[in-house]
């Protein structure tokens, strides 16, 4: 069959498996969109209001299903706005696939107009990038796009085409066709390009080693991050524990990999960890690190972290072992492989030596989340998730209503918590949530947001109204940028320099009402509890929701580790 290379793109992506593509189009991508016209019965195009919003909404759908997400910009300009949701994608390990246009291929190096090195610009933050010089190239640089996205550790790949490879024609043979599954010449290249540096095979003395240490452990702690989640490993984690008797802290990536109401649980760890999670890490004689990279928000002090503990990290990358953090001894793998081979050899639940210590640490709880006002956002979070129910998956933005969210809202099952972790991306939310819920049309989607943050995304109501997508918005607004004035409070007398948003900000409901989006205002737990009431209905007919929640402008985040502390000196 000859096709245009654009009809070849299409094809290799619903070839495989893909059915919804974020975008925004432009000159360089029109022959691409002009075969999404005529294949827009077989592929769905989401028309977002900014491309980064296309990256950030490509990743919620690939967070929520573990399936890659798969976004569209133009060249230049369209191009370097997904630079942002491609770096977040990549910090979190998330299978991303970006396409970008750029000029026809004699005009390559010229600088053309809106012509732009976005395989130069992205080279530090993806596993690969292809330009298709040759359009008989193309079919097998989008199936070894998906391998390398998807093998070992995650994480974003990008395309860049040329506009005249997109009007070119070429034989196109389908993959079912071929008499394989990308087994050959171009299979072999992409698994070399995808677990490079990536995968090393563990053996039977690794699992020996492991098991000895788990074994000798009097008290041992799990701490788990997003590897967790992104292995599908959490049966496993939770019966690794049990056998231990392993209290489990969690990374910010890590939750949802072990359920927040287990009786091990201590849940977060870190900069904003629990107290039981945080002295664990400096009381255990063993720290059992699953699929997570000992980032600095949760070591803090790096030399007094964990140091009364021997370290066993088990995770798929090489190349952060060690790299933080010094540990004992190391497997590396596919984490439910490696997880299962550890179970299988270890005896059955012993007793450890926390003797109690975790339990009452676990009832160390500041005084803020008690604290009486008007609104707060324990109370926002709880009732949002007791009335959407079990199965909600919770998006946040960036800042002080992240870590509530991670603090409050019941997770307990993996993919129920998206937000931004290493790269902390404001305005990351909204598009995400977007993704999620396109991805997921049967669980209820929320996104727990700032007034700053929603500030640089609430553009994007527009496609929830025009494509009918039922997300409920709830906005923690304070008139602040809360996390930073917070740090300003503590650790700079008090200068809020630049953080103030209440004399200068939108009204949040005239502005939903302009996008054609149902909104309410609460300023009490009644009012909260009304609005959630009336909006629960308008989600059950298809329509999104905004929630303007008026929370203290000086509510704060706690615990809270100053920067270069150890861990376990929280302000409370």
């Amino acid at each position: 069959m000859q096709y245009t290379g654009s009809r070849i793109l299409i094809e290799a992506l619903i070839e495989q498996g893909v059915d919804t593509v974020f975008g925004y189009p432009g000159g360089a991508v029109l022959y691409i969109y002009d075969e999404l016209y005529k294949q827009r019965s077989r592929i769905r195009h989401i028309l977002v209001s900014h491309e980064q919003h296309a990256a950030h909404a490509a990743d919620g759908y690939a967070r929520s299903t573990g399936k890659p997400g798969v976004c569209f910009a133009t060249s230049g300009p369209g191009a370097t706005n997904l630079v942002t949701g491609i770096a977040t994608a990549a910090i979190d390990s998330v299978p991303l696939i970006a396409i970008t246009g750029n000029v026809a291929t004699p005009l390559l190096g010229k600088d053309s107009f809106q012509e732009v090195d976005i395989a130069g610009i992205t080279m530090p933050i993806v596993k690969h990038n292809w330009i298709v010089r040759d359009v008989r190239e193309l079919a097998e640089i989008v199936r070894e796009a998906f391998i390398v996205a998807l093998s070992g550790r995650p994480g974003p790949v990008l395309i860049d085409i040329p506009k005249d490879i997109t009007a070119a024609m070429t034989e196109y043979v389908p993959l079912k066709d071929t008499g394989a599954d990308i087994e050959g010449e171009a299979g072999a290249r992409a698994r070399r390009l995808g677990e490079r540096n990536r995968r090393r095979t563990f053996g039977d003395e690794d699992i020996e080693q492991a098991v000895s240490m788990l074994k000798a452990a009097k008290r041992p702690l799990i701490y788990a991050g997003g590897g967790v989640n992104i292995a599908g490993a959490s049966g496993e984690l939770a019966v690794l524990a049990e056998k231990l008797s392993a209290p489990v802290a969690l990374s910010l990536m890590g939750i949802g990999a072990f359920p927040q109401d287990h009786k091990l649980c201590t849940g977060l760890i870190g900069m904003h960890g629990t107290v039981a999670s945080n002295k664990a890490a400096q009381k255990a004689d063993l720290l059992v690190a699953i699929g997570a990279r000992f980032s600095d928000r949760v070591t803090s002090h790096k030399g007094e972290f964990a140091k009364t503990a021997k370290i066993l990290h088990l995770d798929i990358d090489p190349a952060e072992v060690n790299k933080n953090v010094s540990v004992d001894f190391f497997v590396i793998g596919d984490l439910r492989d490696v997880l299962k081979r550890i179970n299988k050899n270890l005896p059955a639940k012993k007793e450890s030596e926390w003797n109690g210590d975790v339990e009452k640490w676990k009832a160390i709880i500041p005084r803020d989340h008690h604290r009486k006002t008007a609104l707060h956002p324990r109370v926002v979070i709880r009732e949002v998730a007791k009335a959407l129910g079990y199965d909600t998956i919770a998006v946040t933005d960036v800042g002080q209503h992240q870590i509530w969210t991670a603090q409050f809202f019941p997770a307990n099952r993996p993919r129920s918590f998206l937000s931004s972790g290493g790269m902390g991306t404001m305005g990351f939310g909204l598009g995400a949530a977007e993704g999620a819920k396109i991805a997921n049309p049967r669980r209820p989607v929320v996104l727990f947001t700032g007034d700053g943050c929603f500030r640089m995304n609430c553009a994007e109501m527009g496609t929830l109204v025009h494509y009918g997508i039922p997300v409920l918005i709830v906005i923690f607004n304070n008139g602040t940028l809360g996390m930073v004035r917070q740090w300003q409070n503590f650790f700079y007398e008090g200068r809020y320099s630049e953080t103030d948003l209440d004399d200068r900000p939108p009204d949040f409901l005239k502005l939903a009402e302009a996008y054609g989006v149902r909104a309410y205002r609460a300023g009490t737990e009644e009012e909260f509890g009304a609005a959630l009431n009336s909006g629960k209905k308008d989600l059950a007919a298809g329509k999104p929701v905004l929630i303007d929640a008026l929370i203290d402008k000086d509510e704060r985040v706690l615990p809270m580790v100053p920067g270069g502390k150890p861990i376990d000196e929280q302000i409370m």
